[in-house]
């Protein structure tokens, strides 16, 4: 018994030391997207920032593949010991549970939710052949022509898809999707005119608006962007309840010791409070959020429930 009693005592010193002196090494967080764009962007940026106020590398691991599943399965399957962290967008944690089958995680109960350091209304953008320069005007042209208006979103279940279609949904009207393989490709073809509009994220579109490419009609965010001052959010412009942020999040797997994830929440708030990554990120149009556990750990099945209820009602598929 006193040996069994030295051995436990010894396992949770060992333990506390572990978790006090944490990080003893370096931390890999992975980025279920290629390298390049939002999420990753955000990731590297929050990385060199926790790594210079933890004392040890923050390294991002790109594992892009399957909508984001790949690399969120991967952090599911990881030790909870801090060393294992995941950067995604909202899609892995409260969209695609709701579109694929057989994910290889339960959004809910596999992680533990760290802080959003960033957030961005999806902004409503006509081509440059596009008449309609108001909602109203948007609105008419879509009852005017049933189905035949066409949409461009970066794929089946992405925030600009999904904004679409609870646009239609608030607003009775029902417009044409037309999926691309990622945003850019999107936004190539409505500069080009070959589709008419688009719900895209104010960051990835903001230099086209600045320089007259595409017109902003109106954002999805609770308020106007900063960025876009002028441009109306589609509450002011009559269309209620069609909110939209896209936003990433820090996680890990679940079980994280306490003191851990505390450290971590508060490495990554502040880098996202640092005056460069601020001024940085806010000038590309996306809003500094950097919440706590508790309020992500809220927000995440706020947000899981409220798409899994359009995805249903709206009968969206990842086809």
């Amino acid at each position: 018994m006193k040996k069994i009693l030295i051995t436990l005592g010894a396992a949770l010193a060992l333990t506390a030391q572990a978790a006090g002196s944490f990080p003893d090494k370096a931390v890999n967080i992975i980025v279920p997207f290629p390298a390049g764009g939002s999420t990753d962007t955000v990731a590297r940026a929050m990385a060199l920032s926790m790594g210079e106020q933890l004392g040890k590398p923050f390294v991002v691991e790109n594992r892009p593949g399957a909508t984001g599943t790949i690399g969120a399965g991967a952090v599911k399957r990881a030790p909870a010991d801090g060393y294992t962290l995941l950067v995604a967008s909202l899609g892995p944690f409260v969209v695609t549970p709701h579109l694929v089958k057989n994910v290889p995680y339960d959004a809910g109960k596999d992680f533990d939710y760290i802080t959003i350091p960033v957030q961005a209304p999806n902004v409503l953008v006509a081509s440059p052949a596009q008449k309609a320069r108001t909602v109203a005007e948007v609105i008419a042209a879509l009852k005017a022509n049933p189905g035949k208006i066409s949409f461009a979103s970066s794929g089946n279940g992405s925030s600009d898809h999904l904004s679409a279609e609870l646009f239609w949904q608030q607003s009775g009207t029902e417009g044409m999707h037309v999926p691309y393989k990622g945003g850019a490709p999107a936004i190539t073809d409505l500069i080009g005119g070959q589709v008419d509009f688009s719900f895209q994220n104010v960051n990835a579109v903001l230099p086209h608006l600045r320089s007259g490419k595409l017109h902003a009609i109106a954002v999805t965010g609770s308020q106007r962007s900063p960025v876009l001052p002028d441009v109306p959010t589609l509450a002011e412009a009559g269309v209620k309840g069609a909110e939209v942020y896209s936003w990433q999040g820090l996680a890990a797997p679940k079980g994280l010791p306490a003191d851990v994830k505390a450290k971590l929440a508060k490495a990554a708030i502040a880098s996202v409070q640092q005056p460069d990554i601020r001024k940085r990120f806010v000038e590309q149009g996306l809003e500094i959020v950097g919440n706590t556990p508790e309020e992500f750990t809220r927000y995440q099945a706020q947000e899981s429930e409220r798409w899994k209820q359009l995805i249903q009602t709206r009968k969206i598929t990842a086809d």
